[in-house]
């Protein structure tokens, strides 16, 4: 049982998201407006996120666990640690304040605050893409969690900065975050038409990884006859 309300965990869901998400949209729009550089401006939208990962990890994981994401809570509902009410709850929060984070983002850099975005992003590629960025992410939050937990907020913000540039996708690997850059048209959108095909694959990654991982990290039983060799 945690020692913080529902009430309280909702919020810090949703503050995280919001705040996830403006980085992502915002750094984006700055980095599109800084550089005609595709690759430039990827790398302008790449490190603040990672960054800001590890610092909203850091002072809300104490509070409702840092999920901002429904991959993972779903991840969690499977494991039994959240009931379903919890879980719905969760990623009610996380939608609704990814989508403010969007928002917000627009109206700091004098955007039109409601947009549809018509970036394209589709496809068997981007799909399979999608499947690993959330497999690796909840490899990495599962793994962390069992062997050095205080590190967890550096391993998923690293692992994000490492997975926007090997998938194809760019590493949403939330659906939250996916619905809530469908709402701008600018260097970080995606049409809302693809959003399906993005959030299946996601949860399929990291269904992928909590069937993988539940079985890799449970210790092996040792008869008493049996030696552990090095």
């Amino acid at each position: 049982m945690s020692e913080f309300s529902l009430n309280r965990r909702l919020t810090a869901e949703a503050l995280g998201t919001a705040m996830l998400v403006g980085t992502v949209v915002g750094s984006g729009i700055m980095a599109d407006r800084l550089s005609d550089d595709v690759a430039v401006s990827l790398l302008g939208n790449t490190i603040p996120t990672g960054a800001i990962l590890v610092v909203l990890i850091t002072i809300l994981g104490p509070i409702s666990g840092a999920h901002f994401n429904p991959a993972v809570t779903f991840v969690f509902w499977l494991k039994r640690n959240l009931s379903l009410t919890t879980g719905l709850s969760y990623i009610a929060a996380q939608i609704v304040g990814g989508i403010c984070g969007t928002l917000i983002a627009h109206v700091m850099f004098e955007e039109a605050v409601l947009q549809a975005s018509t970036t394209a992003r589709t496809g068997p590629a981007q799909w399979v893409a999608e499947i690993v960025a959330t497999f690796g992410l909840l490899a990495s939050i599962l793994a962390g969690i069992r062997f050095r937990e205080a590190a967890v907020p550096w391993l998923v913000g690293l692992y994000i900065t490492a997975a926007y540039w090997f998938t194809a996708s760019t590493s949403f690997a939330n659906p939250a975050v996916a619905i809530s850059r469908a709402f701008t048209d600018t260097f970080a959108g995606i049409r809302p038409i693809d959003l399906p095909g993005f959030i299946v694959a996601e949860f399929v990654g990291a269904a992928l990884a909590l069937a993988l991982f539940s079985w890799l990290l449970t210790p092996e039983k040792r008869t008493g006859a049996e030696t552990v060799r090095p």
